[in-house]
């Protein structure tokens, strides 16, 4: 995309505002990052992305919404103590669980039974609604999901304002990239899902823009889906030594090509409107498949 490399540039020379404000009134964005397989750098991206967005002075909160392979705690060198399921069983309120980490955003460790809530009863469901509804106060909500397409997956795309599919230049991740794309769009076929390709690894701006497109196409040809283009993240040594230092890359070198890539990807997104059911208490419906608390 020579748009991003472009952007790129100039961030990287210092000319672009290290602060991008978004006109509408306040609104909490949330955001799923998913993938059609595991390896691709999904939690990475989902971790670095919510720093990015902390850079800017936003209010970050990061779930965990990989439910079976949790590790987003491991990328933040965190041992959580409490997760989604105490609030769940009303062992403790949100507020409690919520983690303050050393990169000004917050975290949330999630639970297998994070999915179940729907078989709640009307009082635990309306106290679990009403904790959630806490959440409200961040500007920003990404939700790492599990990779592949697990009902709790599903549950996060239906309900989150925009998904973002993390793919690489690997043929078994583009292939698996549209299968999740696929899935996704017969599955929840009676929602409107804003989804967007992120391409990771890459070696140049051109690798990403030809993955982005193969894809696209693939998916407007069979699947008669539209489907964005976000970005690309170059590959970099800088990211395999983070993982090791459990220090995410973009605080570990904030000027090095993956993390000028991430911060021009969050201003692209910060540049697009929310749509008029955003927010915290649509995604909990939308989550619940339309289920009522109250």
């Amino acid at each position: 995309m020579e748009e991003q490399a472009d952007e790129l540039r100039a961030l990287m020379q210092g000319t672009e505002s290290s602060r991008i404000s978004r006109p509408n009134s306040h609104k909490t964005r949330i955001i799923a990052i998913t993938s059609g397989k595991g390896g691709v750098g999904k939690t990475n991206l989902a971790v670095n992305m919510a720093i990015a967005y902390g850079q800017l002075g936003k209010k970050v909160i990061l779930i965990d919404g990989d439910l079976g392979m949790a590790n987003v705690n491991v990328l933040l060198n965190i041992v959580p103590q409490y997760n989604l399921m105490n609030v769940i069983n009303h062992q403790k309120k949100m507020s409690e669980i919520i983690l303050d980490t050393e990169f000004g955003i917050r975290f949330i460790a999630g639970a297998s039974g994070f999915s179940k809530i729907a078989n709640l009863s009307k009082d635990e469901l309306d106290y679990f609604a009403n904790e959630f509804a806490s959440l409200s106060n961040a500007d920003i909500i990404i939700i790492d999901t599990g990779a592949g397409v697990a009902n709790n997956v599903l549950q996060f795309v239906a309900a989150a304002d925009e998904v973002y599919v993390v793919t690489t230049p690997e043929p078994t991740a583009i292939t698996d990239a549209y299968g999740i794309i696929k899935i996704i769009t017969t599955e929840l076929v009676n929602r409107e899902i804003n989804l967007k390709l992120l391409v990771n690894r890459v070696h140049s701006a051109d690798e990403g823009k030809r993955i982005s497109e193969r894809i696209i196409t693939i998916v407007g040809q069979f699947l008669n889906y539209k489907v964005d283009y976000i970005g690309f993240v170059y590959d970099d040594p800088v990211v395999q030594a983070s993982v090791i230092r459990q220090k995410p890359f973009i605080v570990v070198n904030p000027t090095s090509k993956p993390a000028m890539c991430l911060k021009h990807i969050v201003g692209r997104i910060e540049k697009t409107d929310l749509g008029s059911d955003a927010g915290v208490s649509n995604f909990l419906k939308k989550f619940l498949g339309g289920k009522k608390s109250r």
